[in-house]
């Protein structure tokens, strides 16, 4: 199966999902840039509000293609400590990588959000969202988000899933809902006819639209501790 492009995509995921429609207890966030599109349309079908959820990949200096991290808009991070030792990574590296990379997430937050407050979340269903998974540091990075602002379930939602990294989020999660799962996949974009980058501007504009038309935005509750890993991910360095 290949999608027309990400709103097509997020339309058929949206069918598989429809046991969520019209529940108070149901929200979507969605992964920017890519996942917003897809993200939308689910959350249209489904009469859910919308978030945006930065997460910040922490790359090596010297090898851009390796993953060490991630880090969210609120400061959490987490560490791949397998790639930190096999490297010998220093700790002042990760530190700046951190430091770096907070700024730039609470940057795009605040672009994508215009600084409003995340949806209150605690006790709800929560589908997060793609369009794809080849790798899943972002998305452990979003479900340790989603679980320090007390989701009571976490559902990660995407239209093409790699069987390897669907199976390693099954363990994370409550499910994993996609429209195909191939053994192998090496690029989300593959998958599609029109793969276009996602800019800054639609991103805020589909956000906009959707706060106003399928749920106002609450407050934060409760709000994660700054500048710190997030437990149970790892030894601390």
């Amino acid at each position: 199966m290949r999608f027309r492009d990400r709103t097509r995509a997020g339309q058929l995921l949206a069918e598989k999902l429809r046991h969520y429609a019209n529940r108070k207890d149901v929200a979507v966030a969605a992964l920017p840039p890519g996942g917003v599109p897809v993200g939308y349309e689910i959350a249209n079908a489904l009469n859910a509000p919308l978030d945006v959820l930065v997460i910040r990949q922490l790359r090596v200096p010297e090898n851009p293609v390796l993953v060490m991290g991630a880090v969210s808009a609120d400061g959490t991070h987490i560490l791949n400590h397998e790639v930190i030792r096999w490297l010998n990574i220093r700790g002042e590296t990760i530190d700046t990588a951190i430091a770096t990379e907070s700024v730039e997430s609470r940057r795009l937050d605040k672009l994508y959000r215009g600084g409003a407050p995340h949806l209150k979340i605690v006790d709800k269903a929560v589908i997060l969202v793609d369009d794809g998974i080849s790798t899943f540091s972002d998305f452990r990075m979003a479900v340790t988000v989603l679980r320090l602002r007390r989701a009571a379930q976490i559902v990660i939602a995407v239209p093409i899933a790699g069987a390897a990294p669907m199976l390693e989020l099954l363990a994370m999660v409550n499910d994993v809902v996609t429209c195909t799962a191939p053994n192998e996949l090496s690029a989300a974009g593959q998958w599609y006819k029109d793969f276009r980058p996602v800019s800054q501007e639609s991103v805020r504009d589909l956000y906009e639209r959707a706060k106003h038309s399928f749920g106002k935005v609450g407050t934060l509750e409760p709000k994660p501790e700054h500048n710190r890993e997030a437990n149970g991910h790892g030894a601390k360095r």
